[in-house]
């Protein structure tokens, strides 16, 4: 089982080759990925390394967190595997950056709004609530005379 690490706090200007660079004495047995934005093809900050184990996590994790990569300190932890938002009954994945969210627009919003509620669970605004009362005060007196 490979475990994935994130990679923090790494410079703008920093390639793929000095990434792995940078890792070269830890051997074959990662795999590294820089995440780069779409149009400039710079690194947005972070990226992942890959090892085969759980042991080689904690060790690379203690040799190289910290480290100074361009004058900046990285910040190497265990990544979080990705997680599903709920959303109403259904279960939508989430992407690191959101980035999918603001593309799609808000499809969503007729499916999140569609809960049902207790009508009598459900509180009324306190600055309404004595006209609340008044209306359905002449409701009800309107439905027995009916």
């Amino acid at each position: 089982m490979s475990i994935r690490l994130y990679v923090g706090n790494l410079p703008e200007e920093l390639s793929r080759q000095e990434l792995e660079a940078v890792f070269a004495e830890a051997g074959d047995s990662i795999s590294t990925k820089l995440i780069t934005d779409r149009k400039t093809n710079k690194c947005r900050g972070f990226g992942f390394v890959t090892v085969k184990t759980d042991e080689e996590a904690d060790a690379f994790i203690e040799k190289y967190n910290g480290q100074l990569v361009k004058e900046t300190p990285m910040k190497i932890e265990k990544a979080l595997p990705r997680t599903k938002e709920k959303t109403g009954d259904e279960a939508a994945p989430v992407s690191a950056g959101g980035a999918n969210n603001r593309r799609k627009g808000n499809n969503n919003k007729s499916k999140q709004r569609s809960t049902t509620t207790d009508v009598e669970s459900v509180q009324p605004d306190p600055r309404w609530a004595s006209e609340l009362e008044k209306l359905k005060q002449l409701l009800a007196a309107q439905a027995t005379n009916s």
